[in-house]
């Protein structure tokens, strides 16, 4: 709050498309779908008609002994579309984390290997804010004043390639990091109850971005050395990378896929994290102990899941994903420009868009975020990282204003 007596906050009063507009009217583009959940704009016709429907028959019911519509049509959805038939509903992404690892914890205390109690993740990785999800989190600004209440996980090599060798293929160096993976699953295997990633993309890293064989091997090392194989695609998911969701890349099944962000397309809290047949028989039991004790008051709510409805509903009905892939060439023709800034890694990974700038303005990020407010666009440099994830709706007239404005923004703060 103290830097807010530098940079004021922006009072918002109305979204409309890809547009923020505040109480003096100033229109802003939010290249950042604000933090990366607004997939279809703001104040979409579809999605809000579907609330409004919803509201007027149920607002929500517990889960508890009861169920509805939405929540079974959302469900069943998610099955077709994950290959994971059974659904847990949270509220946030770091819900869904914490979901996650207590669910692979507790299927292996009740299937007899009470040992496996250690969690992996990648170094750079980010999983969320709660003391689980920073337990496997390697950020330290989110995650070091924290240290003493958190357990302890084991951090392998990200295969990030800013991070390869000179000349080191991003392939090569995404296969030599999942030979340390293996090597340390041959070693602790016995211990080791999940291995979670961000796949394609480590997103709070500064959009890292890597190769999907690493994602294809860390499945078959998991396999391999029985160790559950938990994918965040809670910011990746849903259209981010190019398929609908980035494992498909790698085309490999995970034991549990954690979603969140964009599946009710902004406009409401929702997570869900989908798992296997497998997983669910090991709680279906006639003692309660064995089963799975985690409870949100708001889990599966009826207007949440009418909104992922809908959103799901807009995928199905105007191939979004192939329209991407034309947005997304048109967003990398365009930032080409950016090569005459001091810049590196100019990379992308289906609608997400980053380069790193060459500076020594140790304020980048922060000013380049205010000059880009005085272009009349929304950006969030992640430390020297720039990055564009607009959403879907943008136009071609738009993908220019907003990489030209992003220039001028990195040009004055450079």
């Amino acid at each position: 709050m103290k830097q807010h007596e530098q940079f004021p906050l922006v009072p918002i009063s109305r979204g409309d498309g890809i547009w923020l507009v505040d109480e003096d009217g100033n229109r802003y583009l939010d290249a950042v779908s604000s933090w990366w959940v607004n997939l279809f704009g703001h104040n979409n016709t579809r999605i809000k008609d579907a609330i409004k429907l919803q509201l007027d028959t149920l607002e929500h019911v517990m889960l508890a002994g009861f169920t509805h519509e939405p929540v079974v049509a959302l469900s069943e959805k998610l099955a077709k579309l994950t290959g994971l038939g059974h659904a847990f509903y949270g509220s946030d992404g770091a819900s869904a984390t914490e979901i996650a690892l207590k669910m692979s914890f507790h299927y292996w205390r009740n299937t007899g290997k009470p040992n496996k109690t250690k969690f992996v993740s990648l170094q750079n990785s980010y999983h969320g804010e709660t003391l689980g999800a920073l337990g496997v989190t390697d950020v330290a600004i989110f995650k070091d004043t924290y240290a003493p209440l958190l357990m302890q996980s084991a951090q392998m090599p990200s295969p990030d390639f800013r991070l390869a060798e000179t000349e080191e293929s991003a392939e090569n160096y995404a296969m030599r990091c999942a030979e340390a993976l293996q090597n340390y699953f041959a070693a602790h295997h016995h211990e080791i109850a999940a291995f979670i990633i961000e796949p394609l993309v480590q997103c709070a890293a500064g959009m890292g971005m890597y190769h999907p064989i690493y994602m294809a091997r860390a499945c078959e090392i998991c396999t391999q050395y029985e160790v559950h194989l938990i994918a965040d695609e809670i910011a990746v998911g849903f259209g981010r990378t190019g398929t609908m969701f980035a494992c498909e890349q790698a085309n490999i099944k995970p034991d549990f896929i954690c979603l969140s962000k964009g599946i009710t397309g902004g406009y409401l809290p929702l997570s869900a994290v989908l798992t296997t047949d497998e997983v669910y028989q090991a709680f279906y039991d006639d003692s309660t102990i064995r089963g799975f004790l985690h409870s949100h008051s708001y889990t599966g709510n009826p207007l949440a899941c009418s909104a992922a409805l809908a959103t799901l509903a807009i995928f199905e009905s105007d191939n979004v994903l192939q329209t991407n892939l034309e947005k997304a060439a048109a967003i990398w023709a365009k930032m080409q420009v950016l090569t005459d800034l001091p810049i590196k890694h100019l990379r992308h990974q289906g609608m997400i868009f980053a380069f790193d700038v060459v500076t020594q303005n140790a304020q980048f990020s922060k000013q380049c975020y205010q000059a880009a407010l005085q272009q009349n666009l929304l950006i969030r440099p992640v430390g020297n990282t720039v990055y564009f994830m607009p959403p879907y709706t943008i136009t071609f007239d738009e993908i220019n204003t907003m990489v030209t404005a992003a220039y001028q923004a990195v040009k004055n703060s450079i």
